[in-house]
């Protein structure tokens, strides 16, 4: 029947339309979970022990064996799009109360949806474009970008922001999977083949799961907030980071473009956020509506954009072609 594929015709579909699913079940049958007990409730309510094995396996997915110059290209993206995210979470916080704007057109904003949208960067699409788009070096980056997957980067940028304080044991037991897994992968090769497998397949069931403490109520009154929330993403992180790839990462601009995106993993975060520190639990709702629009948003866009800024700037332009014509041309030795 085909339906992987006519999923994965889906901007982030194995993430959006799993959520999708779970608010549907969560809208007009909430008590499932309870009325069948068991694994099935299990299965719909067990966001948190899903998602933690799936943190463990991103951690063993990552090999240490990175290059200096991936490093650097990563290290300047990921810090830059934290930093970033922080900056706009300082500044949203000036204009938005604690409880997030409860009225008119941008009810449901909340300084938690702002920087889960802006934090995370969809690695794959990202190490998609980069193939294509950029140079090995730059898809290799994605490897320091799995370290944004989660809630740890966000509790860290809050921390930054002087939003939220989080004991030392809870941003380390946010971490401690990811740092488990990525032990084990690079101690063994096997062992980080074997646990990768489940990085890809453990994202629709914890997409069903974040699915069910959502109901359409709330996805419909964020739907056109999620699109603005989205192109603000591109804008502001796009601007910063494109200015950081050329001018510290040495790059042209095509990666920071390529960077500029919402990870579908951002969409676990404002529920994760809220189990740990209470006070953030009234937005969370309207929080993970707004990011899992910005999510299908930044899908469609980011790729569109990057693949314009590679042919004027880029891999594709014709001054990136007639340099490296030149430099194959003096590598070439000379006849005898």
């Amino acid at each position: 029947m085909d339906i992987k594929k006519r999923i994965d015709r889906i901007p982030g579909g194995m993430m959006i339309l799993p959520l999708f699913l779970g608010a549907c079940l969560n809208t007009f049958a909430p008590n499932t979970g309870k009325f069948f007990g068991s694994f099935t409730n299990g299965l719909i309510t067990g966001t948190l022990p899903i998602l933690s094995v799936w943190f463990f396996c991103i951690g063993a997915s990552i090999s240490l064996k990175a290059t200096p110059l991936v490093l650097r290209k990563s290290g300047v993206l990921v810090s830059i799009k934290i930093i970033t995210a922080a900056l706009a979470g300082v500044i949203a916080s000036l204009f938005i109360p604690a409880e997030g704007i409860t009225s008119g057109f941008f009810t449901g904003l909340s300084v938690l949806a702002i920087i889960a949208a802006m934090n995370d960067t969809n690695g794959g699409m990202y190490m998609a474009l980069m193939q294509q788009y950029g140079t090995k070096e730059e898809a290799g980056a994605f490897c320091l970008m799995c370290l944004e997957s989660g809630p740890f980067m966000t509790m860290v940028t809050l921390g930054i922001a002087g939003l939220a304080s989080f004991p030392w044991q809870t941003m380390v037991g946010a971490l401690l999977p990811f740092v488990i897994g990525f032990a084990l992968g690079n101690l063994d090769k096997d062992l980080r083949a074997f646990f990768s497998q489940g990085v890809s397949v453990m994202v629709p069931f914890f997409a069903f799961a974040l699915g069910n403490n959502l109901n359409f109520t709330t996805i419909l009154n964020t739907g056109l907030l999620g699109i603005l929330l989205g192109l603000a993403v591109i804008a502001v992180t796009g601007v910063t980071l494109v200015l950081s790839d050329i001018f510290l990462a040495k790059g042209n601009g095509t990666a920071g473009i390529g960077a500029a995106s919402t990870a579908g993993a951002a969409v676990t975060v404002p529920p994760i956020i809220a189990s740990i520190e209470p006070n953030f639990a009234p937005v969370a709702p309207a929080a993970t509506a707004l990011v899992a629009t910005s999510v299908v948003v930044t899908s469609l866009l980011t790729p569109v954009l990057t693949a314009w800024w590679a042919r004027r700037y880029g891999v594709l332009s014709p001054r990136y072609k007639a340099a490296e014509a030149a430099k194959a041309s003096l590598t070439v030795a000379p006849a005898e």
